[in-house]
């Protein structure tokens, strides 16, 4: 045998290897792809793959082909990520409103190829999940305008489910009218109660009169069937183009930086993410005590994890009682975190971990930024 036929036999005793190889790879990305719909994670991730190119660049010893075994990596990645989207695809995600909300909006960035389901409020799409109607449910947690969605936060209180997730969207507000509409014509606009709020500046400039709908999708869908000329929606530029309006006019909230961070929520808990660098949060309440919240507080920093927010919240059945909340850094899953959560227990009535999670940009385009 020559040395060309040597070379192709050596290279099908390769791909003969590599074809089981890749079987097994793609097994394992059937196992992932399983646990992200479990627990209502994302298919792409950015840094894992960062991680998996820089890891195993260096087993390659020849330098001259070094440069092109990151894009063979790459190519493997993206097949996977093809093989887990397709298994994914089935993914019921829950969230409150209709179609062209920002809660829809959120949903559809975060899970490309799930199915996004309305709900009518925040409840029924939380329990859509505790139920199993539902794999996931992506909710609002904050506002950067107008704080923290109590609803929500009580329903993470009492509920069962675990947050695997916290993504920031920006929130930019924009004028919408029917085809032909002349921004001199608008007497009236609407959109739900928060956006009205945050546009309240450009609305008293203008002097608009005000109506309000449950959200602004809702309000977006009035204005194109009402047809009406003089009526305008408060409303982003996806909701201009699923209803076909017209942007009259572009960022009328008053805040640039005006954001809605949104919280996935499932039935399984994803302790993956409680490592060093990631945050996780607890929920809870205090005794009747002298200073026990002082001492509660005092025994996360005690333990060196750094608390980034803390909010109260008042219970629904207890008159004058709250429940706190925090977010924290670290990982409280190691001996140190529990050994916090042991100490810390001794000033509470209730206390329990809602979830870990990584900060997590949604850009425009639909991409996640981590």
């Amino acid at each position: 045998m020559d040395k060309l036929g040597e070379a192709r036999q050596t290279i099908n005793e390769i791909d003969e290897k590599m074809a089981r190889l890749f079987e097994e790879r793609m097994q394992a990305a059937k196992s992932i792809a399983s646990y992200k719909k479990e627990h209502g994670l994302p298919i792409y991730d950015a840094d894992r793959e960062q991680t998996v190119i820089e890891r195993n660049k260096v087993f390659i010893k020849d330098g001259e082909i070094g440069a092109y075994y990151p894009r063979f990596l790459s190519d493997i990645m993206a097949i996977s990520k093809q093989y887990q989207e397709r298994l994914i695809s089935g993914a019921k995600i829950a969230y409150c409103g209709i179609e062209g909300a920002f809660a829809n909006i959120a949903a559809t960035k975060i899970f490309p190829y799930g199915k996004a389901i309305s709900y009518p409020d925040f409840r029924s799409a939380y329990e859509a999940v505790e139920n199993g109607e539902c794999d996931c449910c992506v909710l609002p947690i904050e506002n950067s305008y107008a704080g923290e969605v109590g609803q929500v936060m009580d329903l993470m209180f009492s509920g069962s489910l675990y947050v695997n997730g916290i993504y920031t969207l920006r929130i930019a507000q924009h004028l919408l009218g029917i085809q032909g509409a002349d921004i001199r014509q608008i007497k009236t606009v609407v959109s739900h109660p928060q956006a009205l709020a945050q546009c309240a500046g450009y609305i008293r400039k203008k002097g608009f009169k005000t109506i309000e709908y449950n959200n602004t999708a809702a309000a977006a869908k009035a204005v194109k069937d009402n047809d009406d000329p003089t009526v305008a929606a408060i409303a982003s530029i996806e909701t201009a183009r699923l209803y076909g309006l017209e942007m009259l006019d572009h960022d009328v909230n008053e805040s640039a930086m005006n954001s809605t961070r949104f919280a996935v929520f499932s039935r399984a808990e994803n302790r993956k993410l409680s490592t060093p660098d990631g945050n996780f949060i607890l929920m809870f309440t205090v005794k009747n005590e002298v200073g026990a919240l002082a001492q509660a507080l005092n025994v996360l920093g005690s333990y060196g994890f750094n608390m980034r927010a803390l909010k109260s919240r008042p219970m629904k059945d207890l008159a004058w009682q709250y429940y706190f909340y925090i977010e924290a850094e670290g990982d409280e899953t190691g001996r140190n975190g529990a050994d916090m959560l042991r100490h810390i227990a001794l000033h509470c009535d209730k206390l329990k971990v809602v979830g870990h999670y990584s900060e997590e940009v949604l850009l425009e385009d639909g991409e996640i930024y981590v």
